[in-house]
């Protein structure tokens, strides 16, 4: 990965992370959509760029996990805008597409243990919030205990993403086994 795309991927990840939290938190509907806008759109670009790092290193079950994870939250920005009661739809299809995304990131020994914990409890956790809203339940972006909780979870899986993006540098989605054996890419452990 180079230099400019790790940038870009872990300034996408902490703007996630930060404005998403926030705007959670945050009473205005004006502020918390324009948190959530921009948390979005920074998820979208650092898990797309995550996702491209692992399809060239071959490792597609992670690459494919990026790629569900960022058309979830192509599918909550679609939302944003929207009052709480009016986005439920398009959260329910957002959250489950996250459950599916981090199981697909989380699963494979490629991050950090706790880092795949994390985010295995946030895909138990917001499936649980899809599979209960079209149940017919409405929980919104904010419910308590459910989603709100969640969201500690996966920003400790987009810090545990941020931090194996740092420490492995260039490497990034490269095992080092892959520099004894070109032909062979995997993916870090």
């Amino acid at each position: 990965m180079t230099r400019n795309l790790r940038i870009l991927a872990v300034l996408g990840l902490i703007a996630g992370g930060v404005l998403g939290m926030a705007g959670s938190i945050v009473a205005s509907d004006h502020v918390r959509a324009v948190c959530w806008a921009i948390d979005g759109v920074g998820v979208i670009i650092a898990t797309m760029i995550m996702a491209l790092t692992f399809v060239r290193s071959g490792r597609l079950e992670v690459a494919a996990g990026f790629l569900i994870y960022a058309v979830g939250e192509s599918v909550m920005l679609g939302g944003t805008a929207m009052s709480l009661q009016q986005s439920v739809p398009a959260f329910a299809a957002g959250t489950a597409l996250w459950c599916a995304g981090l199981t697909l990131t989380s699963v494979p020994r490629v991050f950090a243990t706790w880092t795949r914990l994390a985010g295995l409890i946030s895909a138990v956790l917001f499936g649980t919030v899809s599979i209960t809203i079209f149940r017919g339940i409405p929980l919104t972006p904010i419910t308590h205990p459910l989603p709100f909780f969640a969201y500690p979870f996966l920003v400790i899986t987009f810090i545990g993403w941020i931090v194996a993006i740092v420490s492995h540098g260039a490497e990034f989605g490269i095992d080092a086994r892959a520099a004894a054996n070109p032909e062979e890419k995997l993916a870090v452990r």
